[in-house]
């Protein structure tokens, strides 16, 4: 084994085995996170309006500092962006990360000089985390590809302002700019079509081992490879391709049509990075969960997903949670987030150490009728419908569909763009719709009830999610199509893409 390898082994025995003695001690590097950020922040403008030099408990806090999402904490925010110091976290952030997705459009989320570890070190370590596991440094010895944003960044008031992945590529450590991909130069090409085209022409001459970024845009590139090479898998191309770093969107119902573009069978690792922090990522690629990390400037609080509207619902810490219960996760953290509402919902499939599963979004569920149903839900359902009948689908979108134009009774209605579009849709929609009454007791008594009729599938044509996209402004590789919703609004715009019979 040469000196590299056995340093890269050395490095992840060190980290992962130092993690290992923190998750022992997660409760206490909560605690001490919590009292290091207030007093951090207490001679803020946040923290005087909180009174945060009278805070000497968690409970205290709790007390003082009611949870919000981005519109609770929104004036704040603009302050921030319009360059006022001391707001937030002292000084100014580093970095705003722009994002998307809430009623007052554009979001920009302070990264800080102490959070940015957070996000960095996170992604080296769920990295190294799979080294330790397998024993194996070869990544290294070809190229990875992380499919991002534009490095390109604004100045807004004195703050650099970008998408989080493009901010990412300015802190990358040098260590892993000889092995990463794409190119700084290719990295800030526009439109995303153009750039795409390029990265697959530069790809296609490297040994790439390690490809990175949220399943859409991944299963768009891979067929650009194939579309250009000719080839009948991505192994034929990259033979050595190990590992797919996926985080974002629920991977399962991507994972057929990824699997067989691939045409091979490698290794799959999960992470949970948000613009307003890296929260967890899968430490082993044999087991399906992802370790909350407690050591990174977050301290995490948690509100059952059934209460999240509650004003006065009650906030858990770490030490409080309960497996297998739906959670609305809070962070509090150096970047000047206050038991900020970030809108996802996990559950605790592990207490000891601490490991989580996305199940969905506080804002994506359907309970037109009573139903709660949530992502993770709707995921299982059609993840089963898959095994069942074999097809592969490119993108869907789930909403209640409340007045029938033919006076029947009400129903889910699933968009969905299939690759082939199956012979059998009525079999693939009561299959989905009992699998999701299996998982979802109230939606089972509202069909037997006959309240509520089976699901009915409207299959949209082909490129038609991308067409839509488009038409919101919002084609790149930091969009996605909200899969569930409780309204009509995506539903709606939908059916002009309907794949005509």
């Amino acid at each position: 084994m040469s000196v590299k390898s056995n340093l890269i082994l050395a490095t992840a025995n060190f980290i992962c085995r130092k993690e290992i003695q923190e998750d022992s001690k997660a409760v206490e590097k909560q605690t001490q996170i919590f009292k290091q950020l207030i007093l951090k922040a207490k001679s803020t403008e946040f923290g005087k309006a909180h009174g945060f030099d009278k805070i000497k408990s968690i409970q205290d806090y709790q007390k003082q500092v009611p949870y919000r999402d981005y519109e609770g904490l929104k004036n704040y925010f603009d302050q921030v962006h319009l360059g006022k110091k001391d707001i937030l976290w002292p000084g100014l952030p580093k970095y705003l990360a722009k994002t998307s997705g809430t009623t007052s459009g554009t979001k920009y989320i302070p990264l800080t000089k102490a959070s940015i570890p957070n996000h960095i070190n996170s992604a080296r370590n769920a990295l190294f985390s799979y080294i330790f596991h397998k024993k194996s440094t070869t990544l290294f010895d070809g190229q990875m590809l992380f499919l991002s944003g534009s490095p390109q960044l604004a100045k807004e008031n004195g703050i650099l302002v970008g998408r989080l992945s493009g901010i990412v590529n300015h802190e990358i450590p040098s260590w892993m700019t000889k092995n990463k991909l794409p190119t700084h130069e290719l990295n800030l090409l526009e439109p995303w079509e153009y750039k795409i085209e390029k990265i697959v022409e530069d790809l296609v001459k490297r040994d790439l081992r390690v490809i990175s970024g949220i399943p859409p845009w991944i299963q768009m590139l891979l067929e650009k490879i194939l579309d250009f090479t000719g080839k009948s898998s991505v192994a034929d191309v990259f033979p050595n391709l190990d590992l797919y770093i996926h985080g974002g969107v629920n991977y399962s119902p991507y994972k057929a049509k990824i699997d067989q573009l691939i045409g091979k069978e490698i290794c799959y690792l999960e992470t949970y990075p948000a613009s307003e922090g890296f929260i967890g990522y899968q430490d082993n690629p044999s087991v399906d969960a992802l370790r909350l990390i407690p050591n990174s400037g977050i301290f995490f609080e948690f509100v059952l997903a059934e209460e999240v509207n509650v004003p006065s619902a009650k906030r858990y810490i770490v030490s409080e949670v309960e497996l297998d219960r739906d959670y609305a996760i809070l962070l509090t953290s150096n970047a000047g987030l206050w038991s900020y509402l970030i809108g996802d919902l996990v559950k605790f499939v592990s207490l000891n150490p601490y490991k989580i599963k996305v199940t969905g979004r506080v804002s994506q569920f359907i309970s037109a009728f009573g139903e709660h149903v949530i992502s993770s839900e709707i995921d299982h359902a059609i993840s089963v419908a898959q095994k069942k009948y074999n097809f592969k689908l490119v993108e869907f979108a789930v909403a209640p569909q409340i007045n029938p134009i033919d006076q029947t009774l009400a129903y889910h209605e699933w968009f969905i763009e299939f690759e082939d579009i199956p012979s059998n849709l009525n079999a693939i929609e009561v299959c989905i719709s009992n699998a999701l009454a299996e998982k979802n007791s109230y939606y089972k008594d509202l069909l037997s009830g006959k309240m509520l009729d089976h699901l009915k599938i409207r299959c949209i044509r082909r490129n038609g999610f991308k067409e839509y996209l488009i038409s919101t402004g919002k084609y790149g590789e930091q969009f996605k199509v909200p899969r569930v919703s409780n309204d009509r609004k995506v539903a709606d715009a939908l059916t002009s893409y309907l794949q005509i019979k």
